[in-house]
């Protein structure tokens, strides 16, 4: 069996902003036709990461590679066979949808006749058919985004980096970018993909690198990360908090690890092994101790327990690598 090709692979990237350290020796890898995801909150190094593989930072330390091609010696070349979509736009709003695409067929030197024919089959893959000669100042959000990642497509770039790309999209244009995703992947091109979405990761990744300040503190597929924390979660809505010492006692009986309780939303959770058994023997537990139940479920672990675990606070919340680059830039 032929070997995986690595096409994608960055070994120790540090880099500052000041005094804030974005990346802390970060290793990556990529093999050809995958998609690996980076997975982490806003400002813990994805975006930096990004750049630099895009030859758009220079590192303060370590090496990277794009297709054997060593993107800080000769970053030129890099470029001819990378694509970039950002976490906004970078659309001409004063032009039309056709004419953005048509001008970086250009800047490609792709030619006229080559260039707006590329442009023409891009607007119809992304659904801008209709829209096409129209100024991109009167797109949606939405239809901007799949403008901005069908420009990236104009060169039919071996390597594509999404930077969050469906970040400001309502759900049904993030399912829409999904569903883009997943034909680009089909057709052998090679992603890396960054996100803070879990279920995004979840639905598109090969391979996931979840980094949180500056590290790479896991990496597996979506079910290897999920397997690092256990079994199945018992999740149980109580109608008050005077029910609550009689709720952690009955999962206290079943529980193989520690039990969480949200006060807000009077919710208690505990890992649990087994199936629809464990389940019944936690509703008898309940009805003994007399505790008033909303609701309860049995539920595998998803990334966001996997984060939370690995990480100790959950993926929405920040760090200082983006202020950081909004300083910078």
């Amino acid at each position: 069996m032929a070997a995986v090709r690595e096409i994608v692979r960055a070994t120790g990237l540090v880099k500052h902003y000041g005094q804030v350290r974005a990346l802390d020796g970060l290793d990556l890898t990529v093999a050809e036709g995958t998609v690996l995801g980076l997975l982490g909150p806003n400002g813990a190094g994805k975006t930096t990461a990004v750049r630099i593989l895009a030859t758009l930072l220079t590192p303060d330390a370590g090496t990277a590679e794009v297709a054997g091609i060593d993107v800080l010696a000769d970053p030129a070349a890099a470029r001819r066979i990378i694509g970039l979509s950002g976490q906004y736009a970078a659309v001409d709003e004063h032009l039309t949808g056709f004419e953005n695409l048509d001008m970086i067929g250009r800047l490609y030197r792709l030619g006229k006749a080559k260039s707006r024919l590329r442009a023409r089959e891009l607007l119809a893959v992304f659904d801008l058919g209709d829209a096409a000669d129209r100024p991109v100042k009167t797109y949606s959000g939405g239809m901007r985004r799949r403008l901005d990642l069908a420009g990236a497509l104009v060169a039919n770039p071996a390597v594509l980096f999404l930077d969050e790309p469906t970040t400001g999209l309502d759900p049904r244009g993030r399912v829409g970018m999904w569903d883009v995703i997943r034909g680009l992947v089909e057709q052998g091109t090679t992603l890396l993909l960054t996100t803070q979405y879990l279920e995004e990761a979840d639905r598109l990744c090969d391979q996931i690198v979840v980094i949180d300040h500056g590290r790479a503190i896991a990496r597996g597929t979506a079910d290897s990360l999920k397997g690092q924390i256990g079994g199945a979660r018992v999740e149980v809505v109580i109608g008050s908090m005077t029910d609550l010492a009689g709720a952690q006692a009955a999962l206290a009986r079943v529980a193989t690890g520690e039990i969480t309780i949200d006060t807000q939303t009077h919710t208690l959770r505990a890992p649990v092994e087994g199936g629809a058994g464990t389940l019944r023997d936690v509703l008898r537990n309940l009805d003994a101790n007399n505790v008033t139940v909303l609701d309860v479920g049995l539920h595998r672990p998803t990334l966001d327990d996997v984060f939370l675990a690995l990480t100790g606070h959950v993926a929405e919340e920040k760090d200082g690598e983006a202020a950081a680059e909004a300083v910078v830039q």
